[in-house]
């Protein structure tokens, strides 16, 4: 029998103009490779900064790296999980084996890492029955991550906040949401003592500086700091690492017969795990989640 061999994982994120987003995932990707030993993790991005998803692939394969768990560094399954990552992974290099992990949210973690940034910025336990904490997202179109991002505020809320409200850093919420200073004013008139903007965003940009500009012109009391290399946050890497490599593992490990399939259908695999778009799809059947920029 095969030692299984563990597969690397490329750890996809969007990238953004902004330096302190590369420098903030790359700090995430450190935590990961503390907490994990021996794992091979890369990093790539989809826009702005280097190295590309693309480019980061095909060093694997130069290497001869055969198996690839490619996790999407995302909060919410929305555009850029659906459509961006599986398009740069159709054009992965052929000899490359590759499952797409699920988007990091939700998971309790996160909603742990959300507890640590406030208390670092000043809430503590005894605060949580006069006070309100507005959720501030990127924002999305997608109804799936809307659904998603108002089931985190409900279940957020049952754990001892005064009221848990929603919010999108981006304009035009198709479920209402409103944007960050209105969510603070919101709170306010419903009689919170205290009103605390908990950014759920895993790196600064263009729309986490959004939220933050929001929570000052509406004079939240507290501003929390983003996600960023957490150690929840590293934790869920991991978990959703595991969850797929698990698989992989046994394929490879099978005696031959998972290599064999490898090689002789992996173009046909990929097509099913990272299907094309279908052809007329509308722009706004593809367009949802709004970018970092």
């Amino acid at each position: 029998m095969r030692t299984p061999v563990r597969p690397a994982l490329v750890v996809i994120a969007h990238g953004s103009r902004d330096p302190r987003h590369a420098a903030t995932v790359h700090a995430l990707v450190r935590r990961v490779r503390s907490l994990r030993p021996g794992l091979r993790v890369a990093t790539g991005f989809l826009d702005f900064d280097v190295p590309s998803v693309h480019g980061v692939l095909e060093s694997l394969a130069a290497e001869g790296v055969r198996d690839v768990v490619a996790l999407p560094l995302l909060l919410t399954r929305a555009f850029h999980a659906k459509a961006d990552v599986p398009a740069v992974l159709r054009d992965a290099p052929p000899r490359l084996r590759i499952r797409q992990a699920e988007v990091l949210g939700p998971s309790p973690l996160l909603l742990a890492a959300l507890e640590r940034r406030l208390r670092a910025a000043g809430v503590a336990r005894a605060d949580r029955p006069s006070t309100g904490v507005v959720l501030a997202s990127a924002g999305s179109t997608d109804p799936e991550a809307i659904a998603v991002i108002a089931d985190i505020a409900r279940k957020w809320r049952q754990t001892g906040w005064l009221a848990v409200r929603p919010a999108f850093a981006s304009a035009g919420s198709p479920a209402g949401f409103p944007r960050t200073e209105e969510a603070v004013r919101e709170l306010r008139s419903l009689g919170c003592d205290r009103v605390a903007v908990a950014p759920y965003v895993l790196a600064p940009g263009f729309l986490p500086d959004r939220i933050a500009r929001g929570a000052r012109d509406a004079d939240a009391d507290v501003l929390a700091d983003v996600l960023g290399a957490a150690p929840e946050v590293a934790r869920v890497v991991l978990e959703r690492y595991d969850g797929v490599s698990d698989v992989v593992s046994d394929e490879v490990s099978d005696g031959g017969t998972g290599a064999g399939r490898r090689s002789a259908a992996g173009a046909l695999w990929l097509s099913a795990q990272f299907p094309a778009p279908p052809r007329g799809a509308a722009p706004a059947q593809l367009a949802s989640q709004t970018p970092l920029r």
